[in-house]
């Protein structure tokens, strides 16, 4: 039920007024009742008169008359009764003052509360003072607040670019439907065929890359994974791509059991691995990548060459649609949502993402994950190479991907490289 719909009730103010008043004059009563208890109970019931003829003539000023309880208590009660009567209208007063006082930050807070709700979420409390419940609460709210608008903000520029994106191949396609119309050679047709294929598979990647992107905002199973298999699977998927570009892939490690999903951590691999080779220099281009497990953590390094980039560019590149480069091979352009999906799954994952300029070019990123078990000494270092050109194989300690998966009884399987990258 909304809070509007509410019946009307007492206010918070009123009844913090009418507890401290009750208090006060409850404090009063137990005052009297002490006077009386410890008191008057010693008093004898009836007053007491001595005859003038059983006095002592030495005594100053003799006492020919003891008041009773009766007559103390008649003396008392009206004296008590005001008493009582003015510590309640302090206590109103004085209570209604002090609760004004407490509740003036609920009240800001109420009401910033109230802007948000209409979509101001620019507005924040601010609260001055030192630190107590209210501005602890004050300060998470304003926190809070801070992290929707960007979140809201993310989301609408993310929206205006998805919009863009999916209406570029839509408006192509309608291009090239109009021509197509009329033109009645067959080799114009088949060529506008293979573009149009071409366009519906870029529109296809990019949607997918988006339902992608929206799941990792929702819960999924979590299992140890070791990244270094990982690693040697998407340097297996994307060898062919590697070969092609003359990229050298050099992928060394350690047995990193980091505790996650493994296909989405299989995507994670891919995309940076992709990145890596179709964003490096035209000729002998150089990717490593390197597998780490630290004492609560696990993780892998990826490292290429490439051209240098802008250092305020750097913090850019994990938005949906930003492509660090104008350098982008025609074949493998990407959706521009590779590095944000990369961004949000590691952090869906609980883990970090950093991304740094490399010395001579190209970038370093490194990915952390929280660890599915913690470090043992037989996790011994292993070494894996895997070169594009005609060498032969480096020696390695541990046997293939696919071998290793037989050996789990598992089967060896490959993400398309060719789709929802960067």
């Amino acid at each position: 039920m909304r809070g509007t719909d509410r019946p009307p009730g007492l206010s918070v103010r009123l009844k913090l007024t009418l507890s401290y008043a009750g208090f006060l004059v409850i404090a009063g009563v137990a005052v009297i009742a002490v006077v009386w208890v410890f008191l008057l109970r010693y008093v004898p019931t009836r007053a007491a008169r001595i005859p003038p003829d059983q006095l002592d003539r030495t005594t100053p000023n003799p006492q020919l008359f003891f008041p009773g309880r009766a007559d103390l208590w008649a003396a008392f009660a009206p004296k008590a009764g005001l008493m009582l009567a003015a510590l309640l209208l302090i206590g109103l007063v004085g209570g209604w003052i002090l609760a004004g006082m407490m509740l003036a930050p609920l009240n800001r807070i109420t009401d910033a509360t109230r802007q948000a709700a209409h979509g101001s979420l620019s507005h924040r409390i601010r609260l001055e003072g030192p630190a107590d419940e209210f501005r602890e609460l004050a300060d998470a709210f304003d926190d809070m607040l801070a992290q929707l608008e960007a979140h809201i903000e993310a989301q609408r520029r993310f929206a205006a670019n998805a919009s863009h994106e999916l209406r570029t191949p839509l408006a192509v396609t309608q291009a090239l439907l109009d021509v197509g119309q009329k033109t009645d050679s067959p080799h114009d047709r088949d060529a506008l065929l293979g573009r149009l294929r071409d366009v519906n598979t870029r529109a296809i990647d990019l949607v997918e890359a988006l339902l992608i992107l929206s799941r990792t905002e929702h819960a999924f199973a979590r299992e140890p994974v070791d990244l270094s298999l990982v690693v040697e699977e998407a340097v297996e998927t994307l060898l062919p791509l590697a070969e092609k570009n003359g990229v050298v892939i050099d992928a060394t490690g350690e047995v990193a059991l980091a505790l996650g999903s493994h296909p989405l951590l299989q995507q994670v691999a891919v995309n940076l691995l992709h990145n890596a080779i179709v964003h490096n220099i035209p000729e002998h281009g150089q990717v490593r990548i390197d597998t780490v497990a630290g004492i609560d953590s696990a993780g892998f390094t990826i490292e290429n060459t490439g051209e240098r980039l802008d250092p305020n560019l750097i913090p850019t590149l994990t938005e949906p649609f930003r492509r660090g480069t104008e350098r982008i091979h025609r074949d493998h352009a990407g959706t521009g949502l590779g590095l944000a999906i990369v961004k949000s799954i590691v952090t869906a994952h609980g883990g970090s993402l950093v991304i740094a300029p490399g010395a001579a070019g190209g970038l370093r990123i490194t990915v952390r994950l929280p660890a599915a078990e913690p470090r043992t000494s037989s996790q011994y270092r292993t070494t894996h190479a895997f070169r594009t050109t005609d060498q032969p194989p480096a020696t390695t300690e541990q046997p293939p991907a696919a071998a290793r998966d037989n050996e789990r009884g598992g089967e060896h399987t490959h993400p398309d490289p060719g789709r929802l990258l960067r």
